[in-house]
């Protein structure tokens, strides 16, 4: 149970459209954390959210208990639409700040993947991490610290325990026939750095099934 926009009550499908980069509390902003806090109540949700009962201090929350109490909220929200829910999450221009900090974002050093999509929250998510993780010549470093440093995987790994999901999944690369491919094999040729005409020059596309 989640306090939510009273609005979303009159709609029978969600479509999720995230930018996925980093986050300064969640470590990561994929489609969990889109919909986690951007559905919750902007009175009551957020603050069940990033609060403990009692304390004075809104943000006094525990790193893990805050990626649990993101998750529950995503799960409150995608099983009001049960079926009716698709997820697409674009790793392009990711800083390893939230846009939502309403501040100047940190020079961004990660290159730029592709889009994925899927019906799965879990599945698109972890693609996105692993698809950090496998980026060449540490391309990924950055994002990886900060996910690592903000616990950010227990976003991941709490999905998993509440049945959010499935974290096995196939990439299906829509570009090449819908050849089948690994994290590794859709990041091998991406350079590790970041540069302003890569926005012109690579901009990959890939969906999960």
């Amino acid at each position: 149970e989640m306090h939510v926009g009273k609005n979303m009550l009159n709609y029978d499908s969600l479509l999720t459209l995230t930018h996925f980069k980093g986050h300064t509390m969640g470590g990561f902003g994929g489609s969990n954390k889109n919909i986690g806090i951007g559905c919750a109540d902007g009175r009551i949700g957020k603050k069940e959210i990033h609060s403990t009962p009692g304390q004075p201090n809104m943000w006094d929350i525990a790193e893990e208990e805050l990626m649990e109490r993101i998750s529950e909220s995503t799960k409150a929200t995608i099983d009001f639409f049960k079926d009716h829910v698709s997820f697409i999450n674009v790793m392009r221009n990711m800083s390893v700040s939230c846009d939502c900090e309403g501040t100047a974002a940190e020079p961004v050093v990660t290159p730029d993947v592709g889009i994925l999509a899927s019906y799965d929250i879990l599945a698109v998510d972890n693609a996105c991490v692993d698809l950090l993780y496998n980026l060449p010549d540490g391309g990924g470093k950055a994002m990886i610290e900060r996910i690592e440093t903000r616990h950010g995987l227990r976003q991941l790994s709490y999905m998993k325990e509440i049945g959010m999901g499935n974290d096995r999944y196939v990439l299906i690369d829509i570009d090449n026939g819908d050849r089948e491919i690994t994290a590794k094999e859709a990041v091998k040729d991406i350079a590790p750095e970041w540069t302003p005409d890569r926005f012109n020059v690579f901009y990959g596309r890939n969906k999960i099934k």
